[in-house]
């Protein structure tokens, strides 16, 4: 038995497959075509839930009826003739009655809690909430770096919850109470149709009251949700920047942009409270108007003769039921604009188009001689003019080239462009013959290994963080990239708070856990394993200290050999020996050749070499 219950129960989970590959996973942005997006993967859930929720009304205001008409039943029986009695004169009608009771509704009961347990509860809200996060995670980087990280979680989260919330709602409440109430009319009108006109009117100015609230109430939903997104954004950008904010920030300075949040978000909630108060004081007054009314008239029309005792029992218990109803479906109501604020403030943010995108007919990237061209290329952000402007640059395979240049000068650009994280204004980089506009993004990047000054690593095992580089590595080259990169002696003494050590022992956010030399290590390592054709190294050797940069130096040395290298430094020393040197200013390249030509030539690099103390260069340099 019990295997057959998780059989069927497995059956239902099963129906929706929400982590399914899907190609197009971009929503539209209107609220009714964004929720449709989604719903129409999975029709047959919500089409049962139709159905089974009329069911479940029709039988709801049948019960009413059931009780009217046992009383006028057991006022025309004679008590001692008992069950046998009762029976003979009504028994298949008692029986149809428990039936349709104790078997009809525990069937619809049943069904409709294992679908919206069973299916869409953990189905549909992760499909939702599944391919939000797979489409925006495919944007570029300027989507994330324009917004909260925080604020985006919350959306992409809060959207999977909310849409499945509305429909929900429509479903069980909304749906349920339109079939109740037409069926209600309908019963009530075969005893006297006054009584219907009354329920009419009733319902009538029920849906003027909505009309006017609803609304309203979805306005403020929304800015209630943005409100709440808001402060979510600031939250998670305070914590995880929380070694900054006691660096240089005071906590009453911390507090006072924190506070200016919140009291812009009660602000806020305290419009959208004022105005759920007026909807519940309207309810209580129409419906405390409306049953007085019903009681009246159902008394009034018993006094007549015109009704049954059971008819009079039947008509009150129906619209006591009815209110019951009416005033749960306007606080559901409240609800429902809720989360339908919550839906359109989450597309608004999900649908958006992804801005970086590879060309329909994009191929994959093979590099056999790793040359790279850049052809009179510009970028500007967008902006009028600056950056990068008309820049053209060959690097043959295997070369070793520096750039240097002060600040602002267009050297992080210049990589950034080369990795397409954005596109170009003008002209075009080949990497082997192959313009990089027209291969994958994918392709690209991983024939690219890379090394940035400030080093983010995940909030996963150290294991997991080398073996982004090459998931297909086996442990001893694992173990080997770490080694060569002078990270194995640290790795092995790693410990988190839950006991895992070494390679299993978890870094923290953005690697907290590790100094700066011991991110800047397992960066290197990772880079290593990767073992790419081109190398970028973006300031590769900041965060370590002479020691340990003299160590692995030799080790970089030979990750360079064969490769061709992109290395960008203000510790100039770090490249001097490298086979060519050019220095930017202004997005363009205004010195290239070897440290000796340039320091022969009495330019900007030679002024740049003159002013390092340490292998530094001077503050005033970067001016």
């Amino acid at each position: 038995m019990r295997a057959m219950i998780k059989a069927i129960v497995r059956y239902f989970e099963n129906w929706i497959q929400p982590f399914e590959r899907r190609d197009d996973i971009n929503p539209p942005a209107g609220l009714s075509a964004f929720i449709w997006f989604y719903v129409r993967q999975a029709k047959a859930p919500f089409v049962a839930m139709l159905v089974l929720g009329g069911a479940s009304a029709g039988i709801e205001a049948a019960m009413f009826w059931f009780v009217g008409r046992v009383v006028d039943i057991l006022g025309t029986i004679d008590r001692g003739e008992g069950w046998s009695g009762l029976m003979a004169t009504h028994g298949n009608e008692l029986l149809l009655m428990a039936l349709v009771i104790g078997g009809g509704r525990f069937l619809i009961a049943l069904m409709t809690a294992l679908i919206d347990q069973q299916i869409i509860t953990p189905g549909f809200y992760n499909l939702v909430r599944w391919q939000s996060y797979v489409h925006v995670s495919r944007q570029s980087l300027s989507f994330f770096q324009n917004d909260f990280s925080g604020r985006i979680v919350t959306k992409v989260w809060s959207a999977g919850q909310a849409a499945g919330d509305v429909l929900t709602t429509l479903m069980e409440s909304l749906w349920f109470v339109l079939i109740y109430s037409v069926s209600t009319v309908v019963l009530v009108a075969q005893l006297d149709i006054r009584l219907a006109v009354v329920v009419l009117v009733w319902l009538l100015v029920f849906a003027l009251l909505a009309k006017y609230f609803v609304p309203r109430i979805r306005e403020h939903s929304k800015l209630s949700a943005e409100a709440g997104s808001m402060i979510s954004g600031r939250m998670v950008d305070a914590y995880s920047n929380i070694q900054t904010l006691r660096l240089f920030g005071s906590d009453e300075a911390n507090d006072h942009y924190m506070r200016s949040g919140f009291e812009s978000f009660q602000s806020t909630i305290i419009r959208f409270t004022r105005l759920l108060t007026g909807v519940r004081a309207a309810m209580a007054l129409l419906s405390g108007t409306m049953i007085v009314m019903m009681g009246g008239l159902s008394i009034h029309l018993w006094l007549d003769g015109l009704v049954s005792s059971g008819a009079v029992a039947f008509t009150l218990a129906l619209m006591l039921r009815l209110n019951f109803l009416l005033g749960r479906l306007m606080t559901q109501l409240n609800g429902l604009m809720r989360n339908i604020g919550t839906v359109q403030n989450s597309a608004e943010l999900i649908s958006q188009p992804i801005g970086l995108v590879d060309q329909p007919f994009a191929k994959a990237l093979t590099v056999r001689a790793p040359e790279i061209r850049f052809e009179n290329v510009s970028f500007r952000y967008g902006k009028g003019r600056g950056v990068i402007d008309d820049l053209s640059l060959t690097i043959r395979p295997g070369e070793k080239l520096g750039i240097v240049g002060r600040s602002g000068a267009g050297k992080s650009t210049l990589v950034n462009i080369l990795l397409r994280f954005y596109d170009l204004e003008g002209g075009r980089i080949l990497v082997d013959g192959q313009d990089i506009s027209g291969v994958t993004q994918e392709s690209l990047r991983a024939q690219i290994g890379m090394v940035t000054q400030d080093t983010s690593l995940l909030h996963r095992s150290i294991r997991d963080n080398l073996l982004f580089g090459r998931p297909d590595a086996s442990e001893e080259q694992l173990k080997l990239a770490a080694r060569r990169a002078e990270a194995d002696g640290f790795i092995a003494e790693l410990q988190d708070q839950r006991g895992r050590r070494g390679y299993d022992a978890h870094v923290g956010e953005r690697g907290v856990k590790l100094s700066g030399g011991q991110r800047q290590r397992i960066a290197i390592a990772r880079v290593m394993l990767k073992n790419a054709p081109i190398l970028v190294l973006d300031e590769a050797t900041s965060a370590l200290d002479s020691e340990v940069e003299a160590a692995i130096q030799s080790n970089l040395e030979r990750l360079m050999q064969g490769k061709t290298v992109l290395a960008i430094a203000h510790r100039l020393s770090t490249i001097a020996a490298l086979d060519r040197l050019i220095v930017m200013d202004q997005g363009r390249i205004v010195e290239d050749g070897s440290h000796a030509e340039l320091i022969a030539a009495n330019g900007i690099y030679a002024d740049l070499w003159a002013r390092q103390s340490g292998g530094f260069l001077a503050a005033d340099a970067a001016q």
